[in-house]
């Protein structure tokens, strides 16, 4: 595929990957442990839940930088259109008042964001025009500790869902179906699609 391509779908990837996280939000069922800290952030400062989730992405990007994990387009834009989406489809209200409907309804939407991360995590990491920051800062974990990046991923995940239960995110059984359910539906979203996922690249070590 010619760049220009590889750019729409990466474009299109980040997008669904951001509306599956507002579904997420919009079933307030809980979401997943990224998320959990971003709202337990937002509301601690009073800040928009999609501008948060940027200036965490932010900060996450230039620590994987600064451990030498080398970033693509792909990276950069992680950063900002995944949150921006979430901001923009929060602005109209669409889906206020979700979180009074029957808990079926919920449960559906809240599955349908799932599905809609999962597309979009295998459009954009199959695009290979770089990973999020995020798997960056696995890899800059692994290669600091020496341990697996499963490992590292795993660790890196708890650590986040703690925090943001004690900063009050919105954790609940929708945590635990995105935490059980994100991976073998990544999978599943590769093998539809026929993609590879792109892995961060490492550097050498800054001085």
């Amino acid at each position: 595929m010619r760049l220009a391509g590889r750019v729409v779908v990466l474009l299109v990837g980040q997008v669904l990957f951001g509306t599956g996280l507002w579904l997420g939000l919009q079933a307030e069922l809980g979401v997943g442990p990224w998320d959990v800290l971003h709202g337990g952030l937002a509301d601690l400062l009073g800040t928009p839940f999609g501008r948060t989730a940027i200036a965490v992405s932010a900060v996450v990007f230039l620590v994987a930088l600064r451990a030498g994990v080398k970033p693509g387009v792909g990276t950069v834009l992680n950063v900002v259109l995944v949150g921006g989406t979430i901001d923009v489809l929060l602005a109209p209200g669409w889906l206020d008042g979700l979180g009074d409907r029957a808990v079926a309804l919920r449960l559906a939407v809240c599955v349908l964001g799932i599905a809609s991360v999962a597309l979009g995590s295998a459009l954009y990491l199959g695009a290979h025009l770089g990973p999020g920051p995020r798997d960056g800062l696995m890899v800059a974990i692994s290669r600091r500790t020496g341990w697996s990046t499963g490992r590292a991923r795993g660790v890196l995940e708890v650590g986040v869902l703690v925090l943001g239960v004690l900063l009050g995110g919105p954790v609940g059984v929708g945590t635990v179906l995105f935490a059980l359910g994100i991976g073998p539906a990544v999978q599943l979203a590769f093998s539809l699609t026929g993609r590879t996922p792109d892995r961060p690249v490492l550097v050498e070590e800054p001085p």
